[in-house]
């Protein structure tokens, strides 16, 4: 059943628009509390947000939300989503909330949900949330005693650098290693800097001026061309280029060559498995998991297990199934031992940690695998229009793109949970193959949109 709503990661879209509004975030606090209010203990709820203008108006609206059902609010400020995960199980708090749009431009926002156990929430619980929003609540409302407090934690920075810190091994440093850090004007702008420099790097931040608008504006992961750049004219060792709230990274080598999700995937796991720390027999990954990887793991005797696109989903298998190391494409690399949800910047430590054991340089240690060619594109569509995957010619020209690369390629095409795009992928064997397939599902999807 389609909900109206979450998505893959959420509630997302264009601030102050549609489902993104103050009213919205209104109902969030009011169907959340009411969901979460369990037992007879002072209930409370840990809120933080990246550094987009429209935060202001949506953590006041949630603030309301909790305190009109009896919680008691802890605002955090701009902080990434990992710390909002941690330190909602360090605070044993009944929610933590983070207030983002991720790698999205500021004209968007969105609200992230985790349990007390810092895990983002199951499709179940949101949708018997988005029950409750659609509701009538008045009655649930606390009576004028029972009402909520909110109150600012101004060591929460601390908190979280101390505890990104512990999880780097005691007996490294980053002495002598030079490092590029882009922020992405965004949550991590001021911790992530920090983190490096006291373990003994010389830090070379970029994007760490955030104003309300330039969050992930030709910065961050997703447009890491800059980050590559100063890597190279810095003499870096390493560069790493965080997005918005800090859940995701990629690393440019010392030549300014990217590493995405993928390579440190399988980077980590095979650090893990000769440390005998790897569980599960293998890695969960998701279905853009370049097949390269799954060749790597197979003659590592490792299996690679996909799921939907979603660090959510991935967590989930992991769970389930005993996991502790996942990773997306995209750079959510979930370290379960460490951590409840992706972490960029623990991830990031996880890489230094392996070339400072290694003594090898960026270029050695991060191009683990040969990936194979793999070509993505992004086809926008009019937001709530009929899905063009429905149309008989896309569905035609899907079928004529996975018969032409046959057995030693693959096709995924699947709209997005958290923008009105269409991804269109394929991967094979012969590159120029499969960008002319990706070309022709492309080309009749647009003349569908």
């Amino acid at each position: 059943m389609a909900r109206k709503y979450f998505g893959t990661d959420g509630i997302r879209g264009t601030a102050n628009q549609g489902v993104m509004t103050a009213e919205t975030a209104l109902r969030v606090g009011l169907a959340a509390g009411r969901q979460f209010t369990r037992g007879g203990h002072r209930h409370r709820v840990v809120i933080g947000k990246d550094t987009r203008l429209s935060g202001y108006m949506i953590e006041p609206a949630l603030t309301a939300g909790f305190v009109s059902m009896g919680l008691d609010v802890i605002l955090i400020g701009p902080l990434s989503t990992p710390a909002v995960a941690m330190l909602t199980r360090s605070l044993r708090a009944d929610l933590g909330v983070m207030i983002t749009a991720s790698h999205n431009p500021y004209e968007d926002n969105g609200i992230k949900l985790f349990g007390p156990d810092g895990y983002k929430l199951s499709d179940a619980i949101e949708g018997e949330i988005e029950a409750r929003m659609d509701a009538d609540m008045t009655q649930d409302l606390a009576p004028p005693r029972q009402l909520g407090r909110a109150r600012r934690l101004d060591d929460a920075q601390g908190r979280y650098i101390e505890y990104v810190k512990s999880t780097f091994p005691k007996t490294l440093n980053l002495d002598g290693l030079k490092i590029v850090v882009d922020c992405a004007n965004g949550a991590a702008y001021r911790v992530a800097p920090t983190v490096l420099w006291e373990l003994g790097a010389e830090v070379v931040p970029i994007a760490i001026d955030p104003d309300g608008y330039n969050i992930n504006a030709g910065c961050g992961s997703m447009a890491s061309d800059y980050m590559c750049e100063q890597v190279v004219s810095h003499r870096a060792d390493i560069g790493f280029a965080l997005d918005g709230d800090a859940d995701r990274l990629v690393v440019a080598d010392e030549s300014g060559c990217l590493a995405d999700g993928d390579q440190l995937t399988a980077l980590i796991a095979t650090s893990w498995m000769l440390a005998g720390n790897l569980r599960g027999g293998g890695v969960v990954g998701t279905v853009m998991s370049n097949l390269g990887l799954e060749l790597y793991l197979e003659g590592l005797g490792l299996s690679l297990v996909r799921t939907p696109v979603g660090d959510r989903y991935v967590v989930e298998h992991m769970r389930k199934y005993g996991f502790n190391l996942g990773g997306e494409q995209s750079g959510h690399i979930i370290l379960g031992d460490i951590a409840t949800t992706g972490d960029g910047l623990i991830a990031a430590l996880q890489c230094l940690a392996v070339l400072v054991e290694t003594g090898k340089p960026a270029s050695q240690a991060m191009r683990v695998f040969e990936p194979l060619p793999q070509t993505l594109k992004n086809v926008r569509i009019t937001d709530g229009a009929a899905s063009p995957l429905d149309a008989e010619t896309v569905k035609g020209a899907i079928a004529d793109g996975e018969s032409r690369l046959g057995a030693a390629g693959r096709v995924l095409v699947r709209k997005s949970g958290t923008e009105p795009v269409v991804r269109v992928m394929a991967e094979g064997e012969d590159g120029p193959l499969v960008r002319r397939v990706v070309d022709d599902i492309v080309q009749s999807i647009e003349a569908c949109a």
